[in-house]
């Protein structure tokens, strides 16, 4: 009898005891895929540097905003830069942010917030950086970094915009 009520009482105890095991959910992810022309690429992003900017492009991305955008500003050696729905530099989701400015260091496969003169107005345009791109730490908010796909980003067409721009096709939060 006491052997039955030790192993109740044990029972009861594992089961009070065991943290229920979280199901990540798409929404909560930290990586964002975005489907080019060229091929897959996969950011990991960086909310402990810029969560407003993180926030900001995950609601951008759950209302399809960037899907089908181009690539319209792509200098090789420097960067690769997307967002703007007018695909000229010169548009955006209409929503400015503060800047986020840190000292992680802008290398290759760093994700960055294009912006204007104004350190507080980037918007929806960000940008993929290659080699040459030091020089912009601790002036445009990093928010994230290509954990996979560096081959597509070096495959864009160049151009300040390309004469055959590539796109974002579909843009998905999660490992897609």
């Amino acid at each position: 009898m006491y052997k039955r009520l030790f192993i109740i009482i044990l029972g009861i105890m594992c089961v009070t005891m065991v943290k229920p095991v979280k199901k990540a959910t798409a929404s909560s992810s930290k990586f964002i895929t975005i489907e080019t022309t060229k091929g897959k690429v996969v950011i990991e992003t960086l909310p402990k540097i810029a969560p407003k900017h993180v926030k900001r492009i995950k609601e951008l991305v759950k209302q399809g905003f960037y899907d089908g955008i181009i690539f319209h500003r792509v200098i090789e050696g420097f960067m690769a830069q997307t967002g703007d729905p007018d695909g000229n530099g010169t548009g955006g989701s209409g929503k400015n942010l503060k800047a986020e400015f840190s000292d992680y260091e802008y290398k290759y496969g760093t994700v960055g917030m294009a912006r204007s003169m104004s350190p507080d107005s980037g918007d929806s345009q960000f940008f993929i950086c290659f080699d040459g791109c030091g020089h912009l730490t601790g002036q445009y908010t990093v928010w994230g970094k290509v954990i996979s796909g560096m081959e597509a980003v070096e495959n864009l067409a160049a151009g300040e915009p390309p004469i055959n721009p590539d796109k974002m096709i579909s843009v998905k939060i999660g490992k897609k």
